[in-house]
This record gives C-alpha cells, sequence and structure tokens, in this order.
C-alpha cells in the first residue's frame, strides 16, 4: 500500500447558514416582547434605523396585512363539524400571495416599512413646559408594599431589645414566599449564637405579626396561631389540625373519631380552616399578573367570514432613513462608507426580516383559523385533531417554520386568547372507524362528565370509558385516567368523599 498526497474530486451539498439568515429564524420564534427588545438594541446599533411611531396606518397600507378567511359559503356550521371537513372556497383566495419566510423577497420603498426621515418628521411637537401635562395623581400607580417593609414596622415597634431586632430580623431574611419559616430554629440559634429558647420566644411574638400565621415552621403551626387569635382553638380543632393528611383524603369517619364530634360539627370545624390563609405572606409577595397582549386579532366580517389582522401594539414597525445615508455617504472617507454601507444592508435586513416575519404569522394564523372553522363556532367540543404536517403543507412551508411561527404566538378570537400551539392536538380513534377526535376535546368532554355527577353516581374511570364510547370516541382506560390527572380532578373514591360532605 503507498502512502502519498493524491488529488480527489468530490461532490456534496452543504447548507450555509449566514449569520443573518440565523438571526432571521431567531427572530421568527421571538415573541413580541423579545422581537421589541432587540428592535430596541438595534435601534441604538445602527444610525440608520428610525422606529416608525404613527399610530394609524392609511388604509392601503393596512389592506396589505389583513387576512379574510372566507365564510362556509352560506352553509350550516353544524354541518361542518358533522363531517369533520370544510366546504370548498372556490376561486377566493385562503392567503395574502406572499414568499415564504425564508425564501428572498422585500416591501417595496414607499410602503410602511421603508420610508425617508423627512417623511415621519411631519406633525410632530410638543409643549417644552409641563402646562399641557393633563395627567392627575390617580393616573400615578401606587407603590406595591412589601413584606419586608411591613414587618419592619412591627417589628422596631415589638421589641425594645436591640438583640431581639437582631433576631427578628434574621428570621425575616429566611422567610419563604408564602411566609414560612424554612430553617431550623437551632441553626438559626447556633448561627447567632444565642439561646434557643430566645429564638423561640422571638418566633412567637412574631407569629402573631399581621398578617397572623407568618414565621410558623409547618402549615398545622400556621393554621394554629390564626385559631388561636380567633379564640378558637379548642381541643377538637387542636386534634384535626393534627390529622390535616386525613382532611386531604376526606376520611370524615376517621376524622369524627379523632375529633370525637359528630358530623355537624365537623362540618363546622372545616368551614373555619377553609376561612384562614394557609399561605398568608403571598399577600404581599405576589406578582401581578401580566397580561397576555395577542399577536394576531380576529373578528368576523359582515358577511360571516373571519378577519384576521396583525396586532399594531406587537409588530414593531421600523424605517429605514434614506435621506441621512445619502448625506453621510457622500462626504464619507473608503473607511467611513465601509462602514455606512453595512449599517444599510443591516437596516435593510432587518426592515425585511420583520416584514416577512409578520406575513408569516399572518398565513399561518389564517390557516389554522380555516381548518379550525368549527371550533370558533361551535366551542371546544368540535376541536379538529390537527399536527404541524397539516399546517406546514397547506401553506407551503416546513414543519420547523411553523413550529416557531406558532411558539409564543397568541390568537385573540371572540371565544377569549389562544396560543397558536393550543389548536394542535393529538388524534383519538373514532368507534366504527369515523373521524377522530381531538384530544382537548375529550378532555372537556371528561370534565363535564364529571361536573355534573350527584353522590348517587360518581363516575369511575371505567364508567368514563363506557359514556365516552357511546359519544363514539374509543379510548382506553388509562387515557381516561391519564387525562383526568392532567385536569386536577380526584379519584373516583375522594370525588364521592368530598360530595358526601357537609355543605
Amino acid at each position: 500500500m503507498a502512502i502519498g498526497p493524491r488529488l480527489d474530486l468530490r461532490q456534496s451539498q452543504t447548507l450555509v447558514m449566514t449569520p443573518q439568515l440565523r438571526q432571521a429564524i431567531k427572530l421568527l420564534q421571538f415573541s413580541n416582547q423579545e422581537v421589541n427588545a432587540f428592535v430596541d438594541e438595534e435601534l441604538e446599533r445602527n444610525p440608520l434605523l428610525e422606529r416608525d411611531d404613527r399610530s394609524d396606518l392609511p388604509d392601503a397600507e393596512r389592506s396589505a396585512i389583513d387576512q379574510v378567511v372566507p365564510a362556509a359559503n352560506g352553509a350550516d356550521a353544524a354541518d361542518h363539524a358533522a363531517t369533520d371537513m370544510l366546504p370548498d372556497a372556490g376561486a377566493a383566495p385562503l392567503d395574502i400571495d406572499v414568499a415564504a419566510f425564508d425564501q428572498p423577497g422585500s416591501p417595496s420603498d414607499g410602503e410602511a416599512y421603508s420610508h425617508s426621515a423627512s417623511q415621519i418628521g411631519e406633525g410632530r411637537g410638543g409643549a417644552l413646559d409641563f402646562f399641557g401635562d393633563d395627567r392627575g395623581i390617580d393616573d400615578l400607580a401606587e407603590q406595591r408594599r412589601t413584606l419586608r417593609d411591613h414587618l419592619g414596622e412591627q417589628l422596631r415597634l415589638g421589641f425594645d431589645d436591640p438583640a431581639d431586632r437582631i433576631i427578628g430580623a434574621y428570621l425575616m431574611a429566611l422567610l419563604c414566599p408564602a411566609g414560612r419559616l424554612t430553617a431550623e430554629p437551632a441553626a438559626i440559634a447556633s448561627a447567632l449564637g444565642i439561646a434557643l429558647e430566645r429564638v423561640e420566644a422571638v418566633r412567637r411574638k412574631m407569629m402573631r405579626f399581621d398578617p397572623v400565621g407568618l414565621f410558623a415552621r409547618s402549615l398545622a403551626e400556621c393554621l394554629s396561631v390564626q385559631q388561636a387569635e380567633r379564640n378558637r382553638l379548642d381541643p377538637a380543632m387542636v386534634a384535626l389540625l393534627a390529622n390535616l393528611d386525613l382532611l386531604a383524603t376526606r376520611d370524615m369517619k376517621r376524622l369524627m373519631a379523632v375529633c370525637e364530634v359528630d358530623a355537624a360539627d365537623l362540618a363546622d370545624m372545616i368551614a373555619e380552616i377553609r376561612a384562614l390563609d394557609p399561605k398568608p405572606g403571598t399577600r404581599f409577595e405576589a406578582d401581578p399578573v401580566i397580561a397576555v397582549i395577542p399577536d394576531v386579532l380576529m373578528r368576523a366580517g359582515p358577511e360571516g367570514e373571519w378577519v384576521l389582522e396583525l396586532n399594531p401594539e406587537t409588530m414593531p414597525r421600523v424605517l429605514v432613513n434614506h435621506s441621512f445615508y445619502t448625506r453621510v455617504v457622500a462626504r464619507a472617507g473608503k473607511t467611513d462608507r465601509g462602514f455606512i454601507q453595512e449599517q444599510l444592508q443591516t437596516a435593510n435586513w432587518l426592515v425585511k426580516s420583520l416584514h416577512q416575519r409578520a406575513q408569516t404569522i399572518l398565513k399561518v394564523a389564517a390557516e389554522i383559523v380555516r381548518q379550525q372553522e368549527a371550533f370558533f363556532r361551535l366551542g371546544v367540543g368540535h376541536l379538529r385533531p390537527i399536527i404541524l404536517r397539516d399546517i406546514a403543507a397547506a401553506v407551503e412551508m416546513h414543519e420547523s417554520t411553523v413550529s416557531r411561527v406558532t411558539s409564543n404566538k397568541y390568537l385573540a378570537t371572540p371565544r377569549g386568547v389562544f396560543e397558536l400551539k393550543y389548536f394542535f392536538t393529538t388524534a383519538i380513534n373514532a368507534v366504527n372507524g369515523g373521524d377522530a377526535h381531538s384530544s382537548e376535546a375529550v378532555r372537556s368532554r371528561i370534565r363535564a362528565l364529571v361536573g355534573i355527577e350527584t353522590v348517587e353516581a360518581i363516575l369511575s374511570d371505567d364508567a368514563l370509558v363506557r359514556a365516552l364510547r357511546t359519544e363514539g370516541v374509543d379510548i382506553a382506560r388509562r387515557t381516561v385516567a391519564k387525562y383526568r390527572d392532567a385536569l386536577h380532578i380526584p379519584s373516583s373514591v375522594r370525588r364521592k368523599r368530598e360530595k358526601s360532605m357537609p355543605a
């Protein structure tokens, strides 16, 4: 065997992803908050980019981003749900004619995504003083009071000894968000070099701080302090709080024996416990609810069709300042000219990427609405089982592109705001080979069946299987049990105990 250099000719295919293409793919997957953050960074980095702050778009530009899903040609929506198919829309277009996201193409000059700086400067301006500000004191948001601030005031008023205040401050630092003390008192005493009895004395006094029940070591201790504050901690209540595991399993017979009370007294005691706060710290530390801002808005048209449009609040619009580029590039040197031309290419790429991202989201959302027509008209029971491949084949895109488009994107419909991923569900076979059922529709039916059961007729998993099969759903018992657990529905034994409890 000879060893030496050799020249071979080979042919292969490789996919080279440029940095801009990689960033375009990430841009497609970003949520609306992430896109706005990315655009803000580009605006600071690129001098040729400006934000389009116009509140209203002209009709010509708005019509370019509207998507109309035609009505079902006058047919009743119940027929669509029964056949699980939509009638042919004929010559009416279902999609806007745009290129796929990963294909070349950009909006033309003069549209909403490419204007000179002189076109966006008109009509702007404002007073240089504060006399035109009509905001009142009610418009200012109230600063949230933290649990540490609330307890700090009580600590200063409740203890005169500086050593006790140090112990209390140390206990406050160890509180969990629910208001429990997770560290052992013995470990706290050892860390501070103080006797355990003194730490416990401070802790017991701080458990009576407002809200009552903080600094407890367990749920039973937290509830016991609250009942003691109400002067309701009698021996029967002590026994009940010592057996919360029996209350969790709804074992009322053993609870009545342990507490030595009858059913009526036990029901009153349970009602008192339900009125208590098991996590008193959350009323201060709870994060504010962040509202979901939909990316696509959906409304009914005048002829029964669905009209989709992008939410202007979530779609950032940027402009390329061609006037500034023209002035600078004429007087720039070789190095500066190369930099400004690179920034122009980056700005044009961002404008094109945002345009293609918007059109791709709208196109995919329109196809989802078209295939889930029965859901929007009749409810979750008529949700069709579709997967990414179905939408990808309809819009002529890759499945990975559809997956990125539907991640963290929301659609505002007359039935509520849904994530686009919500409409993709697995299929469950039908009895006698009929049309398949959506797993989400089956879960909704299980919830409805459990919701109407009575104490005399509690449905077991086998009974749920029989009820679903009579409705044409071929489902196994283990699948019903899995769906029931996902819906946080307890077993039939626990449900019977709960319903048999006195009100």
